[in-house]
């Protein structure tokens, strides 16, 4: 899977998400990643932060609508691209609801 692409979108900084790839294809390696992740987003501008909330959330994207593939691989994905943009932005930007309520 490129998971590159899928984080880089229309336009990208393939060195911004070298080590969020590292942790799709390895969550083992996830929680040694999380700070050194967390800590290189908090030099970025707002521009770069903008572009790296947008990368998170195509991750949550693209494991929603793959998830029927491989529900073991998109649930991978998504906890990963949910941790970090709870621990970078401090939310999420889509909210996942109950169907039906509201």
């Amino acid at each position: 899977m490129d998971y590159h692409r899928i984080l880089q979108g229309p336009e990208g900084d393939k060195e911004l998400y070298d080590d969020i790839v590292r942790a799709l294809e390895d969550v083992e390696l996830f929680p040694d990643l999380v700070e050194p992740i967390y800590r290189k987003a908090m030099n970025f501008d707002d521009d770069r932060l903008d572009h790296l909330r947008f990368a998170l959330l195509r991750v949550q994207l693209y494991s929603d609508i793959h998830r029927n593939e491989d529900m073991e691989r998109a649930q991978k994905m998504k906890y990963v691209a949910e941790v970090l943009e709870k621990t970078i932005f401090g939310s999420l930007m889509l909210e996942h609801e109950e169907l039906g309520s509201g």
